[in-house]
Order: structure tokens, then C-alpha cells, then sequence
């Protein structure tokens, strides 16, 4: 069995998040670069978050003032021990942070945790030796946005657009656009919410594997656009860069639909260790 030392866990994932807080996604800056807009002012607000992009990079300065909340997800080889994981996991939160802004606190006292931790913990058992972190940085503004819509298996394929649409006219000025709009559907409700922040890792321009799924992310996206929020909700036909779908099995009864709303400072990345 493969062993992995709690150190070797904290280093490396103090490292991988503070690249995530000071580097942003290539695919996010690329498909800003690529805007195709007749409005100067939306044009030249695409411009000014690549330029901030690159001074962030360049300085080694964070992407974004909210450096958000650090959820991880976890997948964990069933021939690897990992003692102390999640401790390991913290401990790097509480290091990468020290310099960033404190966002975590108690819901009912309000106290802060003065840290940032604890981080939320996705862990999955899988077959391997190998550990591999992902780690995504959630800021609120985008997160206040999201939605959960517990439909019924009537209202179909085009009760899920209606949904998503819905969310992103009610939020999306709000969300720092252009987004990328992460939806889970099926499961129950932890399954859903947890799909949808799981789409926003897919790089953009990168479509979900099944033919009809990538068909209803491609006519959402449409939809969305047609909204005229656009980049800094200053109008315009570039609400989203993408809208990317996972799915799950559901109880025949039930269509869970979530709606993760995703600013463009999308601030994520994965190590294997």
C-alpha cells in the first residue's frame, strides 16, 4: 500500500491553491479573448479582466479580492494511506490564506474563523494508488446567486432550460458575468448541488461526453446569451462563456435540478499525488 505523508499532503496543496488564487484558467482568459460583440463597452470590459488576468500572474497578486471559500474534492485510492488528510488539507488552507482575505465564519454567531478553514471536504473512494485534490475557490457573490428547483419528471428537457434561464436572469447581474453557469441534474438534492459546482472543473468549450446532454448545455447557453446581461452586466450577447451539465440518476419521482452560478474568476485545479 501506498503511503502519503501528511507534510507531503500540506505542501502540495498550499501551493496548488495559491497558483489557483493568482493564476487564472488559460481556457477562461482564451474565451474572453475571443468575445464577438458590436458593443465597444462590453468589448472593453473583457479586455480590462484579461489585463487584470495578467497583472495578477505577472505579480503574484490575487485574481479577485473575495478569494472565497476552499472546497476540495477528493479522490482517494483505495490502495493509499493518507493519515491525517484532512487535517493535512487545512493546515495548507490556513498557510495559502495568510495573506488573503479571512471569508469564513459561524452562520448564527458571525465569528470568524480568522483562517478561512475548515474547507469543505468532498472525499470519493476510488480504485488506485493514486490521490488526486481539486480544489475550487468560491467566492459569494456568485454562490448568493445559485439556485435549487425541485422539479417533476413532467416538466421534462424544457422545464430544465426554463430553470437555468430563470437563475441566471434572476442572478446574473449579480455574479460577477460573464459566467460560467455549473447545473447538476438527478440524484437528490445534495447530488444535484454538488453536480453543479463539479461542472464548473470542465474546462470551457469542452462539452459533456453524452450527445443529448451537450445538446441541452448548447441551447441553454444560447438562451442565456440572448438574456443581454453581458461581460460586467453592462449588455451585451456575453452573459456565459459556458453552461456545463452533469447528471445523475434520480428516483422516477423527482427531477432535481441545480443551478451553480460561477463568476469569471473561476479559480480552480487539481494535483496527483
Amino acid at each position: 500500500m501506498k503511503s502519503i505523508a501528511q507534510d507531503k499532503i500540506k505542501s502540495a496543496v498550499a501551493k496548488l491553491i495559491h497558483r489557483c488564487l493568482t493564476v487564472a484558467d488559460k481556457s477562461v482568459t482564451a474565451a474572453l479573448e475571443a468575445i464577438d460583440t458590436d458593443s465597444p463597452l462590453e468589448r472593453r470590459a473583457a479586455q480590462l479582466i484579461v489585463e487584470n488576468n495578467t497583472v495578477a500572474e505577472r505579480d503574484d497578486l490575487y485574481c479577485c479580492q473575495d478569494t472565497g471559500q476552499a472546497l476540495f474534492f477528493v479522490k482517494l485510492g483505495e490502495e493509499v494511506y493518507a493519515p491525517g488528510l484532512y487535517a493535512a488539507i487545512n493546515a495548507a488552507v490556513r498557510e495559502a490564506y495568510a495573506g488573503a482575505r479571512k471569508s469564513v465564519a459561524d452562520p448564527v454567531t458571525r465569528l470568524n474563523t480568522k483562517d478561512n478553514t475548515p474547507a469543505i471536504i468532498e472525499l470519493e473512494l476510488v480504485s488506485g494508488d493514486a490521490l488526486e485534490i481539486t480544489f475550487l475557490a468560491k467566492g459569494a457573490g456568485s454562490e448568493n446567486m445559485s439556485k435549487l428547483y425541485m422539479l417533476t419528471p413532467a416538466d421534462g428537457n424544457a422545464g430544465i432550460v426554463r430553470s437555468v434561464v430563470d437563475a441566471v436572469e434572476r442572478g446574473g447581474r449579480n455574479a460577477c458575468p460573464p459566467l460560467v453557469v455549473g447545473v447538476g441534474i438527478g440524484g437528490v438534492t445534495e447530488t444535484s448541488c454538488a453536480l453543479s459546482k463539479r461542472a464548473l472543473l470542465r474546462p470551457i468549450g469542452v462539452h459533456n461526453a453524452r450527445e443529448d446532454v451537450a445538446a441541452l448545455e448548447t441551447e441553454i447557453l444560447e438562451k442565456v446569451n440572448a438574456l443581454g446581461i453581458g461581460v460586467a452586466a453592462l449588455g451585451g450577447r456575453t452573459t456565459a462563456l459556458a453552461v456545463n451539465i452533469e447528471v445523475a440518476p434520480s428516483h422516477i419521482g423527482m427531477l432535481p435540478v441545480a443551478v451553480n452560478l460561477q463568476c469569471h474568476s473561476l479559480r480552480h485545479g487539481s494535483i496527483v499525488l
